[in-house]
Formats: structure tokens, C-alpha cells, sequence
């Protein structure tokens, strides 16, 4: 779930009177534009310097300077069930997979291509019905796109891959997991819900889903961008349907991730985890759903380091507890 805009692809602030002359433009993409812009704005204004940590204050200069999702030099397309699918490719190393959020494109994980293309090979996708990706004749639905991803990985030849999704990307990354098993190495899932219910969200993320869709009005919906948004927020309000028992066929390492004010449920997150063979577990403290772009230092660290460290976890939370207490009786002074 994720409520970015289609027409936000590019890091720059839209002209007014070019979003004016947009009459397509439903007022929920209007306002989800603007929001996005003026955070990615503000969150341009320190960029990292190359070789430090990166601040909590946003993007680098990188992230900013490159127009990832509107790069024609770093972009490509290809044809997998009769939908044109665009894509970007960055850096050099290990293929690791971004993948983006409902309603959004590749310029809504800017800060994410830049970060990891420094150490591997992003790629990066705007899904079916979303960005400069053609529209799709059937119904949009998670294992459609995610299907799409693992045709782009074929493609380019590359694989098994480090995947790393937020929102509706983390529910394809899970996806990917479980349905093409061998194109996964290791799995960075955010966000993610496996059904549209008040089990999985707040009930002000279901509120606020509903506003969206009713807002559309009757002149826009007959409109080719008024019915694209309302397929792709449509979605949201009647998928996925995965079954937690179907986390258990994913084989590869994946961390799961939430915010601790996000619009996915906390307990909903925990479930996931428990039901993953090779899981750990992130909750972010005082982050929100948007944390790829308020915080996306805390978020790409945290993957990174994931992604780079050997996988383990506990195997008897207590015997391991106390061979790490009694390492630490032993450490003290005598």
C-alpha cells in the first residue's frame, strides 16, 4: 500500500499552471504530487557527502541530481504479457531488485537506487498500469506484477537477486519469494500487508482509502488517467489474499520492516514474521509509512547491513541468551 502519485516521476516541484492544464488529473493525484514534491524538496536541502553516512535528512545530492524514472541513458523496455514494462539500471555488482509502492514509479524509490547503486546493480521497474509502463488490458492484481519482475530479471539475465520492496513492493517481494524461489537471494520486505482488511490495516489507512477512491470525481473516471488511478488505488481495497501459511514456501532470508506510525498494523507485521522460516524483524521508531523518503538513511542501513551479514538468528532464544550471559560474566573484571 502506498499512495504516491503516477505523475510523480521525476524529483523536481510540478509547475502550477502545468498541473492546471492537466485535466486529467484527478484531485488525489493533485494533492499526493504536491505532498511528495515538497518532501522530496525538503529533504534535498543536505546532501550527503561521498563517503559518510548518510543523515536522516533525505536523498543525497545524487539522488536528486539524476532524474531516476525519467533517465533515458539508464533506461529500457521490454515486452512481457503484452504490457510495455519500463526499467532503469544503475551501479555495477550484485543485481539487487527495487521495487516501488502502489501508485508509484522508479522516482519514488530515488532514494533507494542511489544508496545501493553505489555497491550493486539496481534495477528497478515502474509496474504495469503505473509510470511510463503501458496499461494493461486485464485486471491488475499482486502476482501479476510480480510475475512481470521475475520476466525483467530473464531479460537482463540476471539473477537470483536482492530484493528490496516497500508498501505494495514489499508485498511483490514476498510474492517473488514464494513464487519464483530460485530468482531470490535475499529479501528486504516493508510495509507489506497479505490482505486489505482491519486485521491487516488501521482503520484510518481503510478510511483513508475509501476518501481516495470516492474522490475521483464522475469527469475524471472516464478519463485514461482517471481510470488508471482508480484501477491501481481500486487494488488496494480488495488484495492481496495471501495466506500466512503461504510465507512459510519462501526459502530465501528476509527481513520484514514497519514503522511504528504506519498504516500496516504492527501486530499484521509480527504475523508475517512468525511465519517466515528465515526471518528477522525491524519495527522503525518514529517513522511513518512515507520512512523511504523522511528517513531513508535509518531504512537503507538497516537493509544494507541485512543484506551484508552472513544469515542468522537464534536457534533456542534462552539457551542463546544465557551462552551470551555467561560470555558476558566472564568478560567482566576480576
Amino acid at each position: 500500500m502506498n499512495f504516491a502519485a503516477d505523475n510523480e516521476l521525476v524529483l523536481h516541484v510540478p509547475d502550477p499552471a502545468a498541473a492546471q492544464s492537466e485535466q486529467v488529473m484527478s484531485p488525489v493525484a493533485r494533492i499526493t504530487t504536491l505532498v511528495l514534491s515538497i518532501a522530496l524538496v525538503a529533504c534535498s536541502t543536505k546532501p550527503e557527502t561521498p563517503g559518510t553516512p548518510a543523515t536522516s535528512e533525505g536523498p543525497s545530492a545524487a539522488a536528486t541530481a539524476i532524474p531516476y524514472g525519467a533517465n533515458p541513458s539508464a533506461g529500457g523496455t521490454f515486452v512481457h504479457d503484452g504490457v510495455t514494462l519500463y526499467y532503469e539500471s544503475y551501479g555495477e555488482g550484485e543485481p539487487l531488485l527495487v521495487i516501488h509502492g502502489n501508485g508509484g514509479s522508479i522516482g519514488t524509490m530515488a532514494a533507494q537506487v542511489a544508496h545501493f547503486s553505489r555497491t550493486y546493480k539496481v534495477i528497478a521497474m515502474d509496474s504495469r498500469d503505473h509510470g511510463r509502463s503501458s496499461d494493461s488490458p486485464g485486471a491488475l492484481t499482486y502476482e501479476v506484477m510480480t510475475d512481470d519482475l521475475a520476466a525483467l530479471l530473464d531479460h537482463l539475465k540476471v539473477g537470483p537477486a536482492y530484493v528490496l520492496g516497500w508498501s505494495d513492493g514489499g508485498i511483490e517481494a514476498l510474492l517473488l519469494g514464494m513464487r519464483h524461489p530460485a530468482k531470490v537471494k535475499m529479501i528486504a520486505a516493508g510495509a507489506a500487508n497479505l490482505n486489505p482488511s482491519d486485521r491487516a490495516l488501521y482503520p484510518a489507512t481503510l478510511k483513508l482509502l475509501g476518501e481516495m477512491l470516492a474522490s475521483v470525481p464522475d469527469s475524471v473516471r472516464a478519463t485514461a488517467q482517471g481510470k488508471r488511478e482508480l484501477k491501481v488505488m481500486g487494488m488496494m481495497a480488495k488484495e492481496p489474499n495471501i495466506a500466512p501459511a503461504m510465507l512459510e514456501k519462501i526459502r530465501a532470508p528476509t527481513l520484514v520492516m514497519v514503522a511504528d506510525q504506519d498504516l500496516i498494523r504492527i501486530d499484521h507485521t509480527l504475523d508475517i514474521f512468525e511465519h517466515l522460516a528465515l526471518g528477522q524483524l525491524a519495527v522503525f521508531p518514529n517513522a511513518t509509512h512515507m520512512i523511504i523518503v523522511d528517513d531513508p538513511a535509518t531504512l537503507n542501513g538497516t537493509v544494507e547491513r541485512f543484506f551484508a551479514t552472513p544469515f542468522s538468528r537464534p536457534k533456542d532464544r534462552v539457551a542463546d541468551m544465557m551462552a551470551s550471559y555467561a560470555k558476558l560474566l566472564a568478560a567482566l573484571p576480576k
